[in-house]
């Protein structure tokens, strides 16, 4: 007896779909929003945050299914809106001080009417303290790897130590040099360069050590120097172990120049303008101060990400 094939019908994604979900829980978020700037009690200000709950879902359902099909920066961006304007209808809704959690909307107006004092204190934070010492440590880190590996007695007497003092929290080491060096911002890049300087020892001196045994056997039979080989087999090997170190130093390095500043500065700086407009809370200026940061930090990482891809493409961990 012949057998038969049933051919079922194709459950197939419609963008359509998705994209209408998503716009319909956006634009139903802002409806909320805007409702609910009106003074809500009781029964309505329940219905407003169920509301907002239920648009959320709604949205987040569209989003689920947009970035199922596609690996753009689209899902990430509609994600943040929803998150950012179901915030804004609930703290309306609840009628939340600006004195202990502000709406989005209030923190970016403060960002725009900020904006020459908080890019002063950007320039001040970024540029002088976290960039100059994210430099230095990295191009310390790199001398003291070349001479690890070309040295193992170095290796053995560095690595341990330079292990024990990446554990070392930065609150502790902070005030330590702010109040040796001064209150200028050479100790917050200094404190920047100590941090970054383990992570780059590290990775850099286990990337050396990582070329592949065939590889090194190739270049012998080629009778290649030992400059050769270190310059087309242990550096090329190493690149993505270096540039790992450094994505992870370019978060260290701004976090370390901002908790520095919490402990002494000359009155400039992201870390200081969140502790002084803190302890006069105002809220929507801390959270402003914290989003520029926040946004120079990510531009920060992708830039060393960009470089990654463009100088060690060819790696299989980027393929």
């Amino acid at each position: 007896m012949a057998s038969r094939t049933v051919n079922l019908p194709a459950l197939r994604w419609r963008p359509g779909r998705a994209a209408l979900l998503t716009v319909a829980g956006l634009a139903g978020l802002l409806g909320v929003s805007a409702w609910a700037t009106l003074p809500l009690e009781g029964t309505a200000r329940s219905a407003a945050a169920a509301l907002t709950l239920g648009l959320f879902g709604l949205g987040s359902w569209g989003v689920l299914q947009i970035a199922a099909r596609t690996r753009s920066f689209l899902p990430a961006a509609l994600a943040l809106l929803l998150a950012l304007l179901s915030a804004e209808a609930l703290l309306r809704a609840y009628q939340v001080p600006p004195g202990l959690i502000p709406t989005p909307s209030r923190v970016l107006a403060t960002l725009w009417e900020a904006r020459a004092v908080l890019l002063q204190d950007l320039a001040v934070t970024f540029l002088l303290e976290a960039l100059l010492g994210f430099v230095g440590g990295v191009l310390l880190g790199v001398l003291l790897a070349l001479w690890a590996v070309r040295f193992p007695f170095i290796e053995r007497g560095l690595l341990p130590y330079a292990s024990i003092f990446s554990c070392i929290p930065i609150v502790a080491l902070a005030p330590v040099l702010v109040k040796a060096i001064g209150l200028e911002w050479t100790s917050k890049a200094v404190l920047v360069a100590i941090t970054v300087l383990f992570p780059v020892v590290v990775n850099v001196v286990r990337g050396l050590q990582s070329a592949h045994p065939l590889h090194l056997e190739l270049m012998a039979s080629y009778a290649a120097t030992p400059a050769q080989v270190f310059a087309r087999v242990r550096v090329p090997g190493a690149l993505p172990f270096f540039f790992n170190a450094l994505k992870i130093s370019t978060t260290l390095a701004l976090i370390s120049a901002i908790v520095a500043e919490f402990f002494g500065t000359t009155g400039q700086g992201l870390g200081f303008r969140i502790q002084i407009e803190a302890g006069r809370f105002n809220f929507p200026l801390v959270w402003a101060a914290i989003v520029l940061a926040s946004v120079v930090g990510i531009l920060f990482f992708n830039l060393v990400g960009f470089l990654e891809r463009r100088l060690s493409g060819w790696h299989v961990s980027e393929r």
